[in-house]
């Protein structure tokens, strides 16, 4: 039962947390008052009738005296009756006359006096009767019967302002709890929206300082920890597109040393070989074999060299442009796999992208490509590139068995991010409609990533 409590309590918002206190609160004094009300007010009503009971029994006692020593008792008696008439508290009673009911009810000029609350003040017993006695027989009695409707409408009146003053004094605590909260949940909310860009790597937008000073200290704290991440962001993008860079010079240098230093010598075996097989006089079936393999083989390095090699560099993006670039690196992922359907949509407008945001668009679809191809075991795969307003977008789909759960990303996929928060832009890897989607989007108004 506590956690359930505990569990919805935390369920409410800051309003209902300030309300809902403040309306057991009222609910509370109500009925600490009427509890007040049944203690003392009936108390007080009882002592106010207290002296005028007295009285009553003072009258009594003088009448019978008055009577048992008078030569006319009756005629006294009479002139005694007369004397009160019926609109005094203290009157006279004749014998047999029923006793007179309690007030029903009360009117005031504000109205009649609920029952519920006549009832609730416990009126004391206030019709009481002394006996009178006239020749040894009781003739009538005096009685005490005080018309209370002032002191009812008094303790009504008292009710209402107690009642009345709590109701505003709770509409007026509940206004300024209204105003406090939301003085304070809107700061609160821009706090919090501002950490949430913040988590999203949005360190531009400072946090405006408002609310209470605790609020505004954290405001300051926050823009103060944005400014850190965004200099260790920045740091961090430099440091990487310095690795991608260091990693884009060793492939150019190795790919100088494949072409220069192994290309030669593959030619040169390739031209050995085929001198050695001319030279091979007829008959000699078993040496033109041999040489034959040792030619096939060096054909086949020699592929192996060129696959390299377009792997180690880009296809000439400065002299072809990036959009020609792609298109050949796609045909040529269709030519080693012709089974799978590859179908590309490169938008033209990237000639106009160089440099290192030229590189990263080209190594992206290359890795992404390569990937499908090879991993996804997919009979479909889809690539397009794009400009859209700032950015560039790029997209590889394909419908193969996916990604592992645990650990999506393996080499191709680190480096692939990794040269996307070196230019600052996105990197998304998820299923959409049973299709595996990498979605990248690299930001163009950098003027040092655009052709000058």
């Amino acid at each position: 039962m506590q956690l359930r409590i505990f569990q919805m309590w935390n369920g409410l918002s800051l309003r209902m947390r300030l309300f809902l206190p403040l309306g057991i609160m009222f609910l509370a004094a109500l009925i600490l008052g009427g509890v007040a009300l049944q203690l003392f007010a009936t108390e007080q009503l009882a002592d106010e009738t207290v002296q005028a009971t007295r009285s009553a029994k003072v009258v009594a006692d003088a009448l019978n005296s008055a009577l048992a020593s008078a030569d006319n008792p009756k005629a006294v008696l009479d002139t005694f009756a007369q004397g009160l008439g019926t609109s005094e508290a203290i009157r006279f009673r004749p014998s047999g006359t029923a006793a007179d009911a309690a007030p029903v009810e009360v009117r005031t000029p504000l109205g009649r006096v609920p029952q519920w609350f006549i009832h609730l003040l416990t009126i004391p017993e206030i019709g009481a009767a002394f006996p009178i006695m006239l020749d040894g027989k009781h003739a009538g009695d005096i009685v005490f019967s005080p018309d209370l409707t002032a002191d009812i409408f008094e303790k009504w009146v008292g009710f209402l302002a107690i009642v009345g003053s709590g109701l505003v004094l709770t509409l007026l605590t509940g206004l300024i709890a209204y105003v406090t909260a939301g003085s304070t949940l809107g700061p609160l909310q821009a706090l919090s929206a501002g950490l949430t860009r913040m988590r999203q790597g949005h360190y531009h937008s400072p946090i405006p300082p408002s609310g209470p000073p605790e609020i505004r200290r954290s405001c300051e704290a926050a823009n103060e920890l944005a400014s850190t991440l965004d200099a260790l962001s920045r740091d961090n993008r430099g440091l990487l597109r310095k690795m991608v860079s260091l990693q884009d010079d060793e492939r150019r240098d190795l790919a100088r040393e494949l072409h220069d230093e192994l290309g030669p010598l593959l030619f040169g075996i390739r031209a050995n070989s085929v001198a050695v097989l001319e030279s091979i006089r007829s008959g000699d079936e078993r040496l033109a074999a041999s040489t034959q393999a040792i030619l096939q083989s060096v054909e086949a390095l020699q592929q192996a060299n060129r696959r390299i090699l377009d792997h180690l560099r880009p296809l000439y993006i400065r002299e072809l442009g990036l959009e020609k670039s792609v298109q050949t690196l796609i045909n040529n992922a269709r030519s080693q796999a012709p089974e799978i359907r590859l179908e590309a949509r490169i938008d033209p407008r990237l000639n106009d992208v160089d440099g290192l945001l030229s590189q990263t668009v080209y190594r992206v679809i290359q890795e992404g490509t390569t990937n499908a191809l090879r991993h996804a075991n997919a009979s479909s795969v889809n690539v397009e590139a794009a400009i859209h307003g700032d950015e560039v977008s790029i997209g590889i789909s394909d419908n193969g068995i996916g990604f592992p759960a645990d650990s999506p990303f393996g080499r191709g996929l680190t480096g692939m991010h990794e040269r996307i928060r070196a230019l600052s832009g996105t990197f998304e890897l998820l299923r959409e409609g049973g299709r595996t989607v990498v979605r990248c989007r690299l930001p163009i108004n950098d003027p040092s990533l655009r052709r000058g």
